[in-house]
């Protein structure tokens, strides 16, 4: 699908996307972006075409903060196939093997204990991992087989919530780099019976949740008439709503827009930490060293700060 061309300008803010399946991370945000005629955006964490579920957005300032959600735990819900082995380790790829499905719940239960904690996966040939700039799936589509190395993930949680036929649902709250499809595969073969992945549902990423009310669909997104759009964007700082906060004045705003250090002797905040000048205004990223040396990590450009207000709550630490 095409859309005409539209004036880019400069929006900032964070849309929570209900991404539908059948398109890619990539064309989601093309056509946020579209709708804000935004002149910059970017996801904060893969979502497969074939998945649906939550993809925050980030337009304009907002993306230089997107690798704090790249890094966030997520949490799934994912239907798996039993006994059914595919090229893909999803619906998406032909049955390669077919098997009677486990049945018994507590050996299934059994099963999964094996995968909670700290684990070792592989990651899938089909994924956008790269490897010498090209992503896996190219290569798996031309049927090269890339020597991947293992990386430690980490289940906090996995839990069966159903089971229906061959298929069970499970509930998996996992940190950064877990595949799901790599989970569903290796689960099936501690089985013994094979499994893919059948379906697959984002509802958290970092503390972001689907259920939220700022939650919205492309289609509501695209109907939404362009004077009331900006209502659906959370503020910039949103992303950031988990770390500590801090307020500085207009001289030492300017400091730190300007990529200078401060000394903040009185504060207790250790590490990162959000840092807002007057006006609870936000100016971006610092972080907190030895005896209140705080250095400007990530900071909005300075004609961003005049044009925004946010609306977060500052606690002072």
């Amino acid at each position: 699908m095409s859309f005409p061309r539209r004036a880019r300008r400069q929006v900032n803010g964070v849309i929570l996307l209900n991404k539908p399946r059948g398109i890619s991370s990539q064309q989601a945000v093309s056509r946020v972006r579209y709708a804000f005629g935004a002149a910059k955006a970017g996801h904060t964490g893969t979502l497969d075409p074939a998945a649906d579920g939550l993809l925050p957005v980030c337009l304009g300032e907002a993306t230089k903060f997107s690798h704090l959600l790249l890094d966030a735990d997520k949490i799934y819900q994912a239907t798996l196939h039993l006994g059914v082995v595919t090229t893909t380790g999803d619906a998406e790829g032909g049955i390669v093997a077919s098997h009677p499905p486990v049945s018994d719940r507590a050996r299934i239960e059994q099963v999964l204990q094996q995968f909670r904690g700290e684990i070792v996966q592989v990651p899938p040939m089909f994924s956008a991992l790269k490897h010498h700039g090209v992503p896996l799936y190219e290569y798996a589509r031309k049927g090269v087989a890339v020597v991947r190395q293992p990386r430690n993930i980490r289940i906090y949680e996995l839990q069966l919530v159903a089971m229906a036929d061959a298929y069970i649902t499970l509930r998996v709250h996992c940190s950064k780099g877990t595949y799901i499809r790599t989970l569903a595969e290796d689960i099936g073969t501690a089985l013994g019976c094979g499994a893919s992945l059948a379906g697959l549902t984002r509802t958290r990423t970092g503390a972001f949740d689907l259920s939220e009310k700022l939650v919205c669909t492309l289609d509501t997104l695209l109907a939404t008439p362009d004077s009331e759009r900006a209502r659906m964007l959370l503020p910039v700082d949103a992303m950031l709503g988990t770390l500590p906060a801090l307020s500085v004045s207009a001289a030492e705003a300017t400091r730190l827009l300007l990529g200078q250090k401060l000394g903040l002797k009185e504060t207790r905040v250790a590490g990162f930490a959000r840092i807002y000048g007057p006006n609870q205004r936000f100016l971006g990223l610092v972080e907190v060293g030895a005896g209140g040396r705080t250095v400007p990590h990530r900071m909005l450009a300075q004609d961003s700060v005049a044009q925004t207000d946010q609306s977060v709550e500052i606690r002072q630490q």
